[in-house]
């Protein structure tokens, strides 16, 4: 039997200084232990596409080389075709928009040589104040969330390329608890089990149904589902009853990033690695400790804690998958498809309410990012002071920069500012940048960005200057926004969607 290291697909990440060269040793000990693959993080398009030809030459078995690719290859990679999030999909009901946002995105993947989309997310975004799905999920209605699901699957698996249905059985009803927070508990779902038969894995029954080669699996508790309070990826009543022999799913049962077991409560990596081997999990994600984890599985299989057979079902499982999806270069992509995917984002920005301002030849921004605006509401920095502002729109990160740079793109002189200058009567746009912190449990727009938004509004209205808040959020985060008279929403702050805000504000394309 193959050694159990077979189930570990460690990460490899990009250093934007120093490449992947920082990396090379843990390459070469992940590659000695034989590894079933590689999830790779961040690099250049040219960067991405090498190191996967060599670790593909390097390796004494089929490798399954994978990425999170939710919002497309542009997510990760430089140089690459980033799309908008799933939410903004659903939301437009065009299903042959999501047909081909999928078949893009596997092309490209296959073009770099990977073989492994960590995507599409199956969960329903139900809870408007829940940390966990936001605009990465399709939408509320189970039947409209399927039939993206099934499109997405079909479109990604007919170039080759794996996809992965997560979070299983459905992060959908998970609700922010500040108590697990602090105890770095699992986030724990407390809807009845009708409800997430029902609705919640309707997603995964037609991902089944579509022969979807993966399945990602939550890391909440669901105690309807397993009265014992596991985190589904140590419950063999889920992953083996209900996944494997209830819906009869055959692939991939894949963890969620096992570098973050501690975070979510799921204690010391190497244990949680063999129970979630045991109960059912066929593929252990981003180990930090791949050497620690490796002993551990293989002392758990010698003393009788991982049995023969689900260890024997794992290895078989990789093996077969790998085989399928053994990678060589696919057709790739074309400035089509590069042009599409920037038409696409255009549709999907829309105007909450009011109107949008003539811009002319020049306009102010003024940003206010949401994760720092938490940090705000720290000693010293009053939410709404100046000082205050400076955290809420810290304008120099790079992450802000492509907004103002479309807009300059556009003809427009577009000045990043902390706050509306005086002497001028150029419109401000307030960019608020409200997305899903991953990793992070934050939902909605906090107290202090609020403060900040309200703050810079009357300091524009009482040098009467027009405004248009640009929220690169889900749209539903307009809501708090009750002092704006005009929202732009953009649904995210990758560099796309700003670009596309930017569009949409100068009149280059018209609003959805």
């Amino acid at each position: 039997m193959l050694s159990l290291a077979r189930l570990l697909v460690p990460a490899i990440r990009w250093d934007v200084a120093r490449g992947f060269d920082p990396q090379r040793d843990a390459i070469d000990h992940a590659l000695a232990l034989g590894v079933g693959g590689f999830l790779i993080r961040g690099g250049t398009r040219e960067a991405v596409a090498a190191l996967a030809a060599e670790l593909h030459e390097r390796s004494r078995t089929p490798l399954l080389l994978a990425a999170g690719v939710e919002r497309g290859a542009g997510q990760q990679f430089e140089g690459c075709v980033g799309l908008p999030p799933l939410g903004a999909l659903g939301a437009l009901g065009d299903l042959n928009a999501v047909h081909r946002a999928a078949q893009i995105t596997a092309r490209e993947l296959k073009e770099l040589r990977l073989n492994w989309a960590l995507a599409p997310v199956c969960d329903l975004d139900v809870e408007p104040e829940s940390p966990m799905v936001g605009t990465r999920g399709a939408g509320a209605d189970p039947a409209r969330v399927s039939a993206v699901i099934e499109e997405w699957i079909d479109a990604c698996q007919a170039e080759g390329v794996l996809a992965c249905a997560k979070h299983f059985p459905g992060h959908g009803h998970a609700v922010h608890d500040v108590a697990h927070d602090a105890a770095c508990a699992p986030p724990v779902v407390r809807a009845r089990a009708g409800a997430l038969r029902h609705e919640d894995l309707a997603p995964f029954r037609v991902a089944l149904d579509a022969g979807v080669a993966s399945m990602m699996v939550s890391c909440a508790a669901f105690p309807s589902l397993d009265s014992s309070g596991a985190s589904a990826t140590f419950s063999a009543p889920i992953l083996t009853e209900l996944l494997r022999r209830e819906m009869k799913f055959d692939g991939l049962a894949v963890s969620d990033a096992l570098e973050r077991a501690s975070a979510f409560g799921l204690g010391p990596e190497p244990d949680a690695a063999v129970r979630a081997i045991a109960a059912g999990c066929d593929v252990l994600l981003a180990p930090s400790d791949v050497a620690g984890v490796a002993r551990a599985l293989e002392r758990a299989a010698l003393q009788g804690e991982i049995e023969a057979e689900r260890a024997r079902d794992a290895l078989e499982r990789v093996e077969r998958w790998a085989g399928w999806s053994r990678s060589t270069p696919g057709r790739g992509t074309t400035l089509d498809d590069a042009m599409w995917a920037r038409q696409l984002a255009d549709r999907t920005v829309t105007l909450a309410r009011g109107a949008i301002p003539r811009l002319g030849d020049a306009a102010e921004i003024v940003v206010v990012d949401d994760e720092a605006g938490r940090a705000a509401g720290s000693p010293g920095a009053a939410p709404g002071s100046a000082a205050g502002a400076r955290r809420l729109g810290e304008w120099t990160n790079p992450r802000h920069t492509p907004f103002a740079e479309a807009l300059r793109a556009l003809d427009v002189e577009a000045h990043v500012v902390h706050d509306p200058t005086s002497g001028t009567r150029v419109p401000v746009l307030v960019a608020v940048f409200g997305d899903r912190v991953e990793g992070k449990n934050l939902a909605g727009l906090s107290e202090a960005s609020l403060m900040g938004v309200a703050r810079i509004l009357e300091q524009a209205h009482t040098r009467a200057r027009e405004t248009l808040v640009v929220l690169f959020a889900h749209p539903r985060r307009a809501s708090q926004l009750s002092e704006a008279l005009n929202v732009l929403c953009a649904w995210g702050g990758d560099a796309p969607m700003q670009a596309a805000a930017a569009r949409v504000i100068v009149g280059d394309i018209t609003s959805g």
